[in-house]
């Protein structure tokens, strides 16, 4: 109740304000004599539409226009400093003054519901493509960890239960297994904590300045680390660019899109990773010569679904992955996009060069 009081003493305050503003600028301009005094309702008219967008409710502009009506008549319509509501042709003008004051701030009233309507729909479209993306994450991980943690109990029970039979060769290999699907799931952890560390941050992330050519070589010495045997060919723009972001989260997409090329691409070439200047934005892009994206996977590789998930390695399959490199170019306020070319596909994504963002 005293919440609402306040308000309502709020409003009223304001629309007393804004009618003595009116009130004087109009005193001032009436001093003119070349003046129009027809203009003078206009004035009125003004503070009107402002005292409609500043409150709510109707009571304040029906208050507002009645002052209105009541000023003009006393302070600028002859014989002065008088109420007179009968002198010829003023009830008509009265009436189509509050008519239009009326009609003005409807029109008002009606556009800021209108923007409260879009921007309520707005919220409502990013919670449910939020809830969405939660759902496939959901799904992908159910599946992206339950089967290397299969695969490592598997393997550690069987170099237990057999571990005096297995010859020298064989318990390695179970091993090597062990901490081949152990570093996946590492690779799976540090997604995760990508995303929550977005999310906790309400989708927003602080940026600074940074060079893109140790960004990119940062990544791909982390990739090269994990897979020793992976050929990549780097290249940069020969001009030095600098460019808002988190480099830590841009390493991880650029890490989580070179592994799923090199784990998913099936091609014999060196990867391509390299990064082209264009005028308003940077463009990072990873190229991989073999089998390519199925037409019907491009529209939703994005979305969460595991890719790989109908393949024999299908612990390795990368719908996280990918999720997770929109979700980071998203709150970078860039695109994302994966397509087809002559002998593979390719991955890009953009990040805008200014900080369109704010952080």
């Amino acid at each position: 109740m005293q919440k609402k009081m306040k308000i309502h003493i709020k409003y009223t305050l304001l629309t007393l304000l804004l009618m003595t503003a009116g009130t004087a600028i109009s005193f001032l301009l009436f001093s003119y004599q070349s003046f129009n005094t027809g203009n003078i309702a206009l004035i009125y008219i003004l503070m009107l539409i402002l005292i409609v967008w500043f409150t709510e409710g109707y009571f304040y502009w029906i208050f507002a226009a009645t002052i209105a009506v009541i000023c003009i008549n006393y302070l600028f319509t002859y014989p002065f400093r008088e109420l007179n509501f009968t002198l010829s042709g003023y009830p008509v003008s009265f009436l189509f003054m509050f008519t239009i004051l009326s009609i003005s701030s409807a029109a008002v009233k009606s556009i800021k519901r209108q923007g409260q309507i879009l921007k309520e729909r707005e919220v409502a479209l990013a919670a449910a493509e939020k809830e969405k993306m939660r759902a496939n994450l959901l799904r992908a991980i159910s599946h992206d960890l339950r089967t290397p943690l299969t695969s490592i109990i598997g393997a550690s029970y069987s170099y237990l239960e057999n571990e005096d039979s297995l010859d020298a060769d064989s318990r390695r290999d179970l091993v090597s297994h062990i901490n081949e699907d152990s570093n996946w799931l590492l690779h799976m952890v540090e997604n995760l904590l990508s995303v929550t560390r977005i999310g906790s941050e309400g989708t927003s992330i602080t940026t600074s300045s940074e060079p893109v050519e140790e960004v990119l070589s940062e990544a791909v010495s982390r990739v090269r680390k994990r897979l020793p045997d992976l050929k990549i060919n780097v290249r940069v723009p020969e001009n030095f660019l600098m460019v808002p972001m988190d480099a830590i989260l841009i390493e991880q997409v650029i890490i989580n899109l070179v592994e799923n090329a090199a784990i998913h691409g099936g091609g014999s070439r060196p990867i391509e990773c390299h990064i082209e200047d264009s005028d308003n934005c940077v463009i990072f892009r990873v190229r991989d010569y073999g089998n390519g994206i199925p037409e019907a996977k491009l529209e939703t590789i994005f979305d969460g679904t595991s890719y790989s998930s109908d393949q024999s390695d299908g612990h390795r399959g990368m719908g996280i992955g990918l999720s997770i490199c929109k979700t980071i170019i998203t709150a970078h306020k860039g695109t994302i996009e994966a397509i087809n070319h002559t002998d593979g596909a390719e991955f890009y994504f953009t990040l805008p060069k200014e900080e369109e963002h704010s952080t």
